[in-house]
């Protein structure tokens, strides 16, 4: 029955990469069932599938008579390993008995690097005690092939979840750490596929994301453990890795090994040093910072980058004006208000867009206010800069949506109740962070506050400063920004019969909207005749050199619900009559 079940669901899915929860019994049956492990790809001859929990696999096709095919790893005959094998083991400091503990072989492969057939040392990866792939070595000259695919850490198998985790770069490296005894007091894992090959400005190119799969495929397991420590290469790729490793599983439970200056990774060492050495790394491995604990130390890169560059801004908004007042950096939290109707989501949207567009940046979405497709359209409305909906200008070609999407799946995931019931801080959070884990986020949207539950015996005051101090430290934690949206009380108008534009202590709920955030914006039409004219006042500045406070004006066009510094600045004066003093 699960197969014809399996037919007919990945057969009816869309031509690309997909991620589905499995159907079969193990995975019903396990802790966490909803989680995502089944992989599927689809093309015009039908899909392949593979299940990185209970490695179900396969292959249907469209041509319902044609035979289903179980998928498999290709046969390559496998020997004991070989006395040149175990030579070469020996030349890089590992013993016999460590790899007969992992279960090393040899065998006779193709080596593209190498242009022919050459005796090779096989790195099995197995999932409950099955094979289903291995990593090929020539020991001849240096060259890689792979049998299957390596979908998560290489070692999986011997983790021990109550020890704590040393995660590697390369199979070598994680046989080092197991020759020296690393294995008496933690874990030894590897990453399948080394670090990315292009860094930029020491952070992974975007394209690269998909590297990071197997953190995915372990999820269960590196919530078990309490402590991680990383142990990638020295190189600027293998820091790069290091920091993205950690910021996906949480700096606050891992530590970082720092290899000695002339030892570029852990087979270095113990070849240039003693296994006593690389033992002695364990120990030694420093803790990434935590909100709220550090060593002193931690900040030296920091502080000499200060001296010699002094204070940067964060990053662009896109827009110059707005910059001169407000930018974006990790790790802070942004109150954004205003009256309804004011632009508060359009302003944040458009931040998004062009974040994505000029950095990469991917987000998390919670707007609670919107429905998924109607929000879905205005981004792709903003990105191309066209108006969705038919109407009297001409709208976003087939093309051109279908460019939309694209861009919307690279950069946004949404938050989203589908039986509108409230979700709890903690609850909302939790997905936040599966999506840093998952899909490397760089900043959430929480749109509006008020949305939250909030516990029926406590008071509102008392509930928005926990609720701000848990944001803060959730982005801290991760090192991503957020964006609050927090409606005002009700104003009265002024003289002029203007509503004037609401600052901090006119949000609805308590005075801690302004005490608990970094930055504070607000988004304000200021001639509701007049929907084009946004303001755009900053006041809240935790730190100068990330903004300050002031006002500027952005042109809006209802049309593509996209924004642009206003020209020209003639009449500005008048436009903020009724502006209140900070």
């Amino acid at each position: 029955m699960l197969n014809s079940n399996m037919s007919n669901m990945v057969l009816s899915l869309g031509k690309g990469q997909h991620k589905l929860q499995c159907p079969s019994t193990e995975c019903q049956q396990r802790k966490k069932k909803n989680l995502k492990t089944l992989s599927v790809k689809v093309d015009m001859d039908g899909a392949v599938y593979y299940c990185h929990h209970c490695n179900l696999s396969g292959q249907e096709f469209y041509n319902k008579h044609r035979e289903t095919k179980m998928t498999s790893i290709p046969k390559i005959e496998k020997k004991p390993l070989s006395i040149n094998g175990l030579e070469w083991l020996n030349k890089r400091g590992i013993s016999e008995s460590t790899a007969d503990k992992l279960g090393i072989t040899t065998c006779t492969h193709y080596i593209q690097g190498v242009g022919n057939e050459t005796e090779c040392v096989m790195f099995p990866y197995t999932n409950r005690g099955q094979v289903y792939a291995s990593k090929i070595r020539s020991i001849t000259e240096k060259g890689f092939a792979c049998s299957g695919s390596p979908q998560s850490f290489f070692n999986l198998d011997r983790v021990d979840t109550t020890k704590p985790l040393i995660i590697c770069e390369g199979e070598l490296d994680a046989l080092s750490f197991i020759e020296c005894g690393a294995e008496d007091v933690a874990s030894v894992v590897s990453v399948p596929n080394g670090a990315v090959m292009k860094v930029v400005d020491e952070e992974f190119a975007k394209k690269d994301d998909s590297k990071f799969r197997f953190l995915t495929n372990a999820e269960e397991m590196l919530e078990e453990v309490e402590k991680v420590i990383i142990a990638t290469d020295s190189d600027t790729a293998g820091q790069a890795m290091a920091e993205e490793m950690a910021r996906r599983i949480g700096k606050h439970k891992c530590f970082k090994i720092n290899y000695p200056k002339d030892c570029k990774d852990a087979n270095d060492v113990i070849l240039k040093k003693s296994t006593i050495a690389l033992f002695d790394l364990i120990d030694l491995a420093s803790a990434y910072p935590v909100s709220g604990l550090y060593d002193a130390s931690q900040f030296y890169k920091n502080l000499d980058s200060l001296y010699s560059d002094g204070f940067g801004r964060g990053e662009s908004t896109g827009f110059d004006n707005v910059d001169e007042l407000y930018t974006i950096v990790k790790s802070q939290l942004t109150i954004v208000t205003g009256h309804p109707s004011s632009g508060k989501s359009e302003f944040i949207d458009q931040l998004m867009v062009n974040l994505a567009v000029n950095k990469g940046w991917k987000f998390a979405v919670a707007s609670f206010e919107n429905q998924p497709e109607i929000h879905l359209a205005k981004i792709i409305s903003k990105y191309k800069k066209k108006p969705f909906f038919d109407g009297l200008n001409p709208r976003l070609t087939k093309e051109e949506l279908d460019d939309g999407k694209d861009f919307i799946k690279k950069h946004f995931y949404f938050v989203h109740q589908r039986d509108g019931s409230l979700s709890s801080i903690d609850s909302l959070l939790e997905r936040i962070r599966i999506s840093v884990l998952r899909y490397g986020t760089n900043a959430v949207v929480i749109d509006p506050y008020n949305y939250i539950m909030r516990p029926t015996d406590e008071q509102e005051t008392a509930f928005v400063s926990s609720l701000l101090s848990k944001i803060r430290v959730f982005a801290q934690t991760y090192d991503i920004h957020v964006w609050l949206v927090a409606h005002p009380t009700k104003m009265m108008r002024d003289s002029s019969g203007k509503v004037p534009p609401p600052m901090a202590y006119d949000i609805s709920g308590s005075a801690h909207f302004f005490s608990k955030t970094d930055c504070g914006i607000t988004i304000h039409r200021p001639d509701p005749a007049n929907s084009n004219i946004t303001e755009v006042h900053c006041w809240k500045c935790r730190y100068s050199w990330v903004c300050k406070q002031g006002q500027t004006i952005l042109s809006y066009d209802g049309l593509t619900s996209t924004y642009k510094p206003f020209e020209p600045y003639k009449g500005i004066d008048e436009l903020f009559d009724s502006t209140p003093d900070f």
